[in-house]
């Protein structure tokens, strides 16, 4: 079982490398933002509750999040590996994550950080929008939703290179070219 996380501010090109990675390595990917705008669009308990959130371009709270994770994790499909695309979003989420993960016998094997220029994120997020209808791409929310990644889950890039499993790569350039760093990543983790 190998258990990864994936990182990157809104726009960074997480849900296309995870479901890229995923699919390379046969594991279940677990996008917490997919899941959510699903409840959402089905307007069920957790869709209400994450809706106001979400629409104000703020984290769902840890609470909600945590059990909803903790209860995905322990589905017999992730028990031959999964990828978290969205979570976890803070450090209080990635201790959440630690401790669940030991209470299954498993661990984080690999921590994978997206980076690119905000700049560029801006501009990939108002393409998406205009692109997909995302309403929780507007310019606003997008000012919100990296004043909310900068506060809140940045900070996971020094908590998992002190834990020694962070990787970084370089989100400029095509699709192929960032999974390209990526495989290479998950190889040299899978070699080792």
């Amino acid at each position: 079982m190998i258990v990864l996380v994936l990182l990157g501010p809104p726009g960074s090109g997480k849900g296309t490398q995870a479901a890229k990675l995923a699919d390379y390595l046969g594991a279940v990917h677990i996008s917490t933002g997919e899941i959510l705008r699903q409840e959402i669009k089905d307007a069920t308990d957790l869709g209400h509750q994450a809706a106001a959130y979400m629409e104000n371009g703020q984290l769902v709270p840890s609470s909600l999040m945590i059990n909803f994770v903790a209860e995905r994790l322990s589905e017999p499909d992730c028990q031959v590996g999964c990828l978290l695309d969205g979570f976890p979003r803070s450090v209080d989420q990635a201790q959440a994550l630690d401790q669940q993960l030991g209470a299954q016998g498993a661990k984080l094997d690999l921590v994978l950080s997206l980076s690119v220029p905000r700049e560029e994120l801006e501009r990939r997020m108002l393409e998406r929008s205009r692109k997909e209808g995302r309403s929780d791409d507007t310019p606003a929310t997008i000012s919100k939703r990296f004043d909310v990644y900068q506060t809140t889950t940045e900070p996971l890039i020094s908590y998992y290179q002190e834990k020694g499993l962070l990787h970084s790569i370089d989100g400029m350039g095509s699709p192929d070219e960032v999974f390209r760093q990526i495989k290479a990543a998950v190889d040299q983790f899978r070699n080792v």
